[in-house]
């Protein structure tokens, strides 16, 4: 029989070999291939597994079936059981984000038992009789790894399931909310054993739908739960430390501690998140000291509004970025008189559509033409007609201000209801 040797020992281990290959040499090789051979399978066998999209088969579990893979073949190479901190790293952090991610456990240990037992069938196949002794050895081996990763994965996951619930993260969502609210600081950042920061970044967040969110039933859960957990991971990983965030499928509030104006690269921030979550992301951001939050928060939000409602795109959006259309959409009297120029065209939507393009396109009959697949001497009767019934000329600078204000009006209203 093969004696396993301490890693200390200077003495030659004899490779383990059956039916003509070295083992830990084979799958060294073999790693990659077979751990994506395994990837596909666990989606075609495993419940949960099937729920995930292809891309994340291939891009997260394949990666983590390969390196458990390469470990076991330094098990082999060594004759050797791994110890649990051999596998704290890579492997650990894979389980802890299928925690995070909402992937049952009993489905990640079905993948571990799955993998196993595929990896030691193509590493039996073709024994002969004179490779007994190396099938023991190769079967001990792979039972003793088995049985040490499926105790580092569910202790890596159970953790993590832990760090979600834990009582410390209830006390930085009760801090989060009196931020929220405006109410006194002083006991929740101390319960939450946080030294409120001079300034906070107020971030709202929208997330688009994620195609793996449209069909009903479990993986759609999942992929929404995966957007979620991402979106707090690449936070934290910006931030370099835990930050308060309230966020949903659909979005939410970033508190981002910020020691001054500056601090924080927003825009790299929310393009870093889009690229986790793998959907467009849309933020407005507020600077405003920790008694301001509350305040910053409804701001934000009615940036995010304006932004989404103007069909901006993805991206980090601050005041300064939609000023005019903040300033005319605020609720005054001259805001109602403005949007009431334009009243005229209701009933004739071709005729407002024509003219909204003209704007947006730089009074540009040509490109508004082409954009609206008509003939440029349409768009010039529509504008007449336009004229006629408003009495306002956008080839009069002083009357092309007013009718860019009412329209500004009139789409944030109509983008507004639309939401509501």
């Amino acid at each position: 029989m093969v004696v396993v040797t301490d890693h200390n020992e200077a003495q030659p281990i004899e490779p383990l070999t059956i039916g003509g290959k070295v083992l830990y040499r084979w799958l060294f090789t073999e790693r990659g291939r077979l751990a994506r051979r395994l990837a596909e399978q666990f989606g075609r066998d495993i419940g949960p597994y099937r729920q995930l999209p292809s891309d994340e088969l291939v891009d997260t579990i394949s990666p983590a079936t390969e390196e458990n893979l390469r470990v076991f073949a330094e098990s082999l190479r060594d004759r050797v059981t791994p110890s649990l901190p051999d596998l704290t790293g890579p492997i650990t952090a894979s389980a802890a984000r299928r925690a995070g991610e909402g992937l049952p456990l009993d489905a990640v240990m079905s993948a571990y038992g799955m993998g196993m037992l595929e990896t030691w069938r193509a590493m039996v196949a073709g024994a002969r009789p004179e490779d007994l002794d190396d099938v023991l050895a190769c079967t001990e081996l792979a039972l003793g790894y088995l049985q040490c990763a499926c105790t580092a994965v569910a202790a890596a996951y159970l953790d993590e399931r832990r760090r979600m619930e834990s009582d410390e993260q209830q006390r930085r969502y009760t801090l989060m909310s009196a931020l929220l609210r405006g109410e006194p600081l002083v006991d929740p950042a101390r319960q939450a054993g946080i030294r409120l920061p001079p300034r906070y970044l107020v971030l709202c967040v929208t997330f688009a739908r994620h195609q793996d969110e449209e069909p009903p039933g479990v993986g759609a859960t999942m992929a929404a739960q995966r957007k979620v957990y991402r979106a707090d991971e690449e936070l934290e990983r910006s931030i370099g430390e835990p930050v308060l965030s309230l966020l949903d499928t659909n979005g939410g509030t970033v508190l981002l501690p910020a020691a001054a104006p500056g601090d924080l690269d927003a825009d790299g921030l929310v393009a870093r998140m889009g690229l986790a979550v793998g959907v467009e992301v849309i933020a407005a951001g507020v600077l405003a000291e920790p008694d301001q939050v509350a305040e910053a928060a409804a701001q934000a939000q009615e940036i995010l509004e304006l932004a989404r409602a103007f069909g901006r795109g993805p991206g980090y959006y601050r005041l300064a970025d939609v000023l005019l259309e903040y300033q005319l959409t605020r609720p005054t009297a001259a805001r109602s008189e403005l949007s009431a120029l334009l009243a005229p065209l209701d009933d004739h939507p071709d005729l407002l559509f024509t003219l909204e393009a003209y704007l947006r396109l730089g009074l540009n009959r040509r490109r508004t033409a082409t954009q609206l697949h008509v003939h440029p001497n349409t768009v010039d009767y529509r504008l007449r007609k336009a004229i006629v019934l408003t009495g306002l000329d956008p080839g009069d600078p002083a009357q092309l201000q007013r009718i860019g204000a009412a329209l500004a009006i009139r789409r944030f209203s109509r983008g507004h209801l639309t939401r509501d």
